[in-house]
């Protein structure tokens, strides 16, 4: 799970930081809050490939993409790209765990064969 969704929010650094670029045009906005508030988002999903398998980091990383979504108040696209995105890490979240969960049946049946005397 944790490749696929640090995956995920790498790719959302991404987003945020060309979000911010196209948010510098917006006359109402100043230059230094949209990088303010883009550097604040870029550096925790950064930060969050490390918190993914931690309790609440899943939690954390919804969070994130309903920030990713409502950004879209400011930058129309990112209503789009933020569904796009929470979408992605649904799937992440949902197929990670499934690979998971079969490393860990492989890894059992590994060692129970390994542990078993060979019969000759």
């Amino acid at each position: 799970m944790r490749t696929l969704c640090s995956s995920t929010l790498i790719g959302e650094f991404f987003i945020i930081g060309f979000a911010g670029l196209v948010a510098m045009k917006d006359p109402s906005l100043s230059v230094s809050t949209v990088w303010l508030v883009s550097g604040i988002a870029m550096v925790l999903c950064v930060l969050m490939c490390a918190m993914v398998t931690r309790p609440g980091g899943v939690a954390l990383g919804w969070v994130l993409q309903i920030a990713l979504i409502a950004s879209g108040i400011f930058v129309p696209t990112m209503y789009f790209m933020g569904a796009v995105f929470a979408a992605l890490w649904w799937a992440s979240v949902h197929f990670g765990r499934k690979v998971d969960e079969a490393k860990a049946g492989f890894a059992a049946r590994a060692e129970s064969a390994s542990s078993t005397p060979d019969a000759v």
